[in-house]
């Protein structure tokens, strides 16, 4: 029989891998932008709908969700960036930021989470309150893939050569 899966194990590699599929499928857009001969930029403000947020800001609400994830279910302050990145070089950077920052947690930061207080502010529902487990399993991961999935689609729909396994990511 096999021991339950504890919290850190439901969030931060999981948060880590979601990071490091979506800095894959950001690399392959660049690298895309630069081959048909458009300025790789273009895309940081795409969007799929107008009254959705570009590229740019899935990118960076995919790195704080995972970021404050780790923090709030661990009781610490999370960096702050000030979400100013206008380059894929940036993106990257934050990106690897927030993988490093992951990388700080220890497995015992996140015993007793499941039942740890969380509440946070939104603009559209107010304040939110959860126990650990639920904002673990009923806010961060899905908001995450939400801002992940959101960012491959954008790339997808301007023609960037992506398919299911690149967001899946490489065999874990």
């Amino acid at each position: 029989m096999s021991a339950a899966l504890s919290m850190y194990q439901a969030s931060v590699p999981v948060f880590l891998r979601a990071l490091g599929n979506l800095r894959l499928v950001l690399e392959k857009g660049e690298a895309h932008a630069r081959a048909q001969g458009y300025e790789p930029a273009v895309l940081l403000q795409s969007r799929l709908y107008p009254d959705m947020l570009p590229l740019v800001r899935q990118v960076q609400m995919a790195t704080d969700t995972a970021k404050f994830g780790a923090a709030r279910l661990t009781g610490v302050e999370s960096p702050r960036f000030e979400d100013i990145e206008t380059t894929f070089a940036e993106l990257f950077a934050r990106l690897d930021a927030v993988s490093a920052y992951l990388g700080t947690f220890e497995e015992s930061a996140f015993e007793g989470s499941e039942d740890r207080a969380v509440t946070l502010s939104t603009r559209s529902r107010g304040d939110l309150t959860f126990n650990g487990r639920g904002y673990l399993l009923g806010f961060a991961l899905p908001n995450l893939f939400f801002h992940v999935t959101i960012a491959y689609a954008i790339l997808r729909h301007n023609g960037v050569p992506l398919g299911k396994l690149d967001y899946l990511g490489p065999a874990a």
